[in-house]
């Protein structure tokens, strides 16, 4: 298998650790950030650009490239590395989360999921085996299991089954790799519920995966019993693997994942607000569509050494936005991914010095003013 992790450094005070994943597509330094590329692109950057801001790994979307344009035709194309011009790494979800988010269109069976299209009604059928054919079509150097992903209210008795299914499937998402070059890892569900959760990982490391994601959180529930199952979840979880925090992207929530032992995170986040005009700042997110910023022209960080802050202002970028003009969006997007690339990287050189506590301390001090 074209997979490896190695653990470079633990920090003395925190959980925090660095660490490099190797692929055949190249070297991840950890903790990581990972762009969203949900249609085989992040939206409105281009490939040079994620270089630019020292993206080294993005995330593509198994449930949407199945529909539109379908796996085969990716394939044909020689992957969905050459399909994008994307040279470097992919981890490809395995379409729990969206057909899951499917509630009055799908049903759940032991064999998988039946569902309509979000886009025409037609029906499909996902189960462990095709979530894992449609990824090796795909080629990505990371895929993950087929899973269920329970809503954050989910009552006990269904979260329990929901996670028997999930520990089912990713037996059977295991069993149906084929592709040596490409690494599976299983995903933790339980919901909030401790018991279950350290069910789950027992249960996922007895099946044995290169890597384990923490799933079904951020989906609803408040921060604080996100970050309450990751004090208890991840110190179970084998120091030698990699831990993937699923969906989150916020600043703060980034900083409290490194700080508990998360390795890697993704999230539409940056690129979603950016589409809004928001934007992250050294001193906390801004609406930089917002009148105030009119005749502001100063950047959008001071702080910031983005190509965006040191050639734009927030005047320029917001009279774009005002305008619909498609380059205001690209700035708050190139911007966005920057300033949560560029976090991951502070942390990185802050863990390595034993300071990830004063770094966290002197963020949180001007983002929260």
């Amino acid at each position: 298998m074209s997979f490896d992790f190695s653990l470079i450094h633990e920090e003395s005070d925190t959980a925090a650790r660095t660490g490099k994943i190797k692929t055949g597509h190249g070297v991840i330094d950890t903790p990581v950030f990972m762009p969203v590329g949900t249609q085989a692109t992040v939206k409105s950057m281009t490939p040079d650009e994620l270089k630019e801001i020292d993206a080294q790994i993005i995330l593509g979307n198994t449930y949407h490239l199945y529909l539109r344009p379908g796996e085969k035709l990716i394939a044909k194309a020689g992957g969905l590395h050459e399909f994008m011009n994307w040279d470097l790494n992919i981890l490809t979800d395995s379409g729990g989360f969206q057909v899951f988010s499917l509630s009055d269109l799908r049903e759940i069976k032991e064999e998988g999921v039946y569902f309509q299209s979000h886009l025409d009604g037609s029906r499909h059928f996902i189960s462990p085996e095709k979530s894992i054919e449609i990824q090796n079509y795909l080629g990505s150097d990371i895929v993950m299991a087929f899973d269920e992903c329970p809503a954050a209210d989910s009552d006990y008795d269904y979260v329990k089954k929901s996670l028997e299914r999930t520990v089912h499937w990713a037996q059977r998402s295991k069993d149906a790799m084929n592709n040596d070059g490409q690494a599976l890892f299983g995903i933790i569900q339980g919901g909030l519920f401790r018991d279950l959760r350290e069910k789950s990982v027992k249960e996922m490391l007895e099946i044995g995966f290169p890597g384990y994601a923490l799933g079904g959180l951020s989906v609803g529930e408040e921060k604080e019993e996100m970050l309450k199952v990751l004090d208890y979840t991840t110190p179970i979880l084998p120091t030698n693997h990699p831990r993937y925090l699923m969906g989150v992207g916020a600043p703060e929530d980034l900083i409290e994942g490194v700080m508990r032992g998360i390795d890697m995170f993704d999230c539409v986040l940056p690129t979603r607000i950016a589409r809004h005009g928001s934007v992250f700042t050294s001193e906390g997110q801004i609406t930089v569509r917002n009148a105030k910023y009119k005749d502001d022209f100063s950047p959008l960080d001071h702080e910031c050494d983005c190509y965006v802050c040191k050639n734009y202002s927030r005047a320029y970028i917001r009279h774009l936005l005002k305008r619909n003009e498609i380059l205001g969006v690209r700035l708050t997007s190139y911007h966005n991914l920057y300033f949560l690339i560029n976090l991951m990287k502070r942390m990185r050189e802050a863990i390595h010095n034993d300071s990830l506590l004063e770094f966290r301390n002197e963020f949180y001090r001007k983002y929260f003013i």
